[in-house]
């Protein structure tokens, strides 16, 4: 069975972004990079909510040229090798938006559901194909905890107290117990966490 993966990266005091979206608290840090490319394989579909499918519209594509048409969002002026993979792989990967007011998405790969029915998820992770991706996404990805269809959690932990912000789950009333995977501290301050659900 194809397993839904969540990615975020967060502050330790557990937001993932500002209270203006901004998201100047990133640490780069080009070693998980690497990391999230050697990984890529394993997965071939990302989902998606209207908000964050538009802000990776508007980098990723064009991050397949170079620095200076698409410096890396974190740290400018900065590109490796890692985020141009990163890059031709959001590209050819299924991209699957949920969004009641788009009328249409015209991304590469790009397909566009205007209601989020838990039993059609429940179904697509049934059908043959490699796991799927959730980036950011917060009403969705709320969405499928609370229906139980989230098997992993991967956490970048980043060396920020933000002291407020935007938090990346809300609505969620149904508890999930976690199982470590691995704990990986980074030179950088940034620790790694990937959990499986086990609720």
């Amino acid at each position: 069975m194809r397993k839904i993966v969540m990615f975020n990266r967060v502050t330790a005091d557990g937001y993932v972004a500002g209270a203006d979206g901004g998201l100047d608290w990133v640490v780069p840090d080009e070693a998980i990079d690497r990391a999230g490319v050697e990984s890529m394989p394993a997965s071939d579909t990302i989902l998606f909510g209207r908000r964050t499918y538009e802000m990776f519209e508007s980098f990723w594509p064009n991050a397949l040229g170079d620095a200076a048409t698409a410096p890396d969002p974190h740290a400018e002026g900065r590109r490796t090798e890692g985020l141009h993979a990163m890059a031709v792989w959001i590209q050819e990967a299924t991209k699957i938006v949920f969004s009641r007011t788009r009328k249409e998405v015209t991304w590469k790969n790009s397909q566009l559901l205007h209601e989020f029915d838990p039993e059609a998820i429940a179904a697509l992770k049934q059908q043959p194909g490699k796991d799927m991706m959730v980036f950011g996404s917060g009403a969705i990805a709320s969405q499928l905890l609370e229906h139980g269809l989230v098997d992993e959690v991967h956490f970048v932990v980043g060396p920020m107290l933000l002291g407020s912000g935007r938090s990346l789950l809300g609505g969620v009333t149904r508890r999930t117990p976690l199982k470590l995977l691995e704990a990986k501290p980074y030179p950088s301050g940034n620790v790694v966490l990937r959990y499986a659900c086990s609720g």
